[in-house]
């Protein structure tokens, strides 16, 4: 146990059941015990309940599942804050394994702080196929830029953490995560909401988790298209965005729609040509840097494109809608 206080894991699934037995296994072989995990379901049509009663048959002290009838992530995990009176929360996420110290070195970091969220290093896992190509293009900063939780090796204060750990206080005096349109950014925009209040964040290496990626190129495009319209949730709602760098893949997108039109109309092929030349040398830089066999690197190089794309299209369709819809959208639980 974790001693004089205590901790809740909290996590929201949805139709898991490829990743929860990893999932809730590295959660229950911490080397300090979390008091209790709740899971709140947001109406799985898989095998992913049936597996947690399992977990819970063997565990039935420490595992509690909950209903999530918003289906959101953002609303099961405020939901899950709220169904525990534990001092500290542990955010986990279904698609995530955690060191056997993730508790620990959360605790350690957190030790004796308010208003400090502390959170560390998240790789990507080794499966075989697309999924493996995929994690090796997310340790490409061309790819999917210069996130701290993924190559940082310093600790210090940084904007947004991986999931990260928190008091349970702190969590619900900021009202929890908050659903926007999009349905994700739920953790940029907390993390954004807790650094205006003068609240810390903080990049610690020793905290450890492993991210199993999507499968599938189509699962990868439809996952980064919605985190470019939550990109445009946040720019709508707060005003600005943290850096320029999420920018670039709309001007990509644009630029190559624009020169694309301008040869079908000119014939002229030479601004498309020095575009797409441009972005293939960086392509090529992605399936020079990542590690791995021959296969390996071209599906990163493959993946990488399919980020660049499908965010900057993202953005481009969230950047439409109006601010006043998206701030009247915006839910908190």
């Amino acid at each position: 146990m974790s001693g004089t206080q205590t901790v809740a894991v909290i996590l929201a699934v949805l139709n898991e059941e490829l990743h929860i037995d990893a999932c809730l296994a590295s959660l229950v072989e911490q080397t300090v015990t979390p008091d209790v995990i709740i899971i709140a379901d947001g109406g799985s049509t898989d095998e992913t309940v049936s597996r947690i009663a399992d977990w819970q048959s063997d565990h039935p002290d420490m595992i509690h599942l909950i209903d999530n009838p918003h289906r959101h992530q953002a609303a099961g995990l405020t939901l899950a804050a709220r169904a525990t009176n534990a001092d500290v929360l542990v955010r986990a996420d279904g698609h995530t394994t955690f060191d056997p110290t993730y508790v620990s070195e959360s605790l350690d970091a957190l030790a004796g702080r308010s208003r400090v969220a502390v959170g560390g290093s998240q790789v990507g896992s080794a499966q075989p196929g697309p999924a493996r190509a995929i994690a090796a293009a997310m340790t490409s900063r061309f790819a999917v830029g210069p996130a701290p939780y993924r190559h940082r090796t310093q600790a210090g204060e940084v904007d947004t953490v991986y999931l990260g750990t928190f008091r349970r206080v702190d969590f619900l005096e900021l009202d929890g995560y908050r659903l926007l349109p999009s349905g994700a950014a739920e953790d940029a925009d907390f993390y954004y909401r807790w650094r205006q209040r003068g609240w810390v964040v903080e990049f610690h290496p020793p905290i450890r988790s492993t991210y199993h990626p999507r499968t599938s190129y189509a699962a990868l495009f439809k996952q980064f298209m919605k985190y470019g319209v939550a990109k445009a949730d946040m720019l709508k709602l707060h005003g600005r965005l943290p850096h320029a760098r999420p920018l670039a893949p709309v001007a990509l997108v644009v630029l190559l729609a624009g020169s694309g039109v301008l040869f079908v109309m000119t014939g002229q092929p030479g601004p498309l040509v020095i575009l797409l030349g441009a972005w293939g040398i960086g392509l090529v830089g992605v399936a020079a840097s990542v590690k791995g066999d021959v296969a390996t690197r071209l599906g990163a190089t493959l993946a990488t494109g399919v980020i660049h794309i499908s965010y900057g299209l993202g953005l481009l369709k969230g950047l439409m809608r109006s601010a006043r819809k998206i701030r009247a959208g915006t839910r908190t639980f």
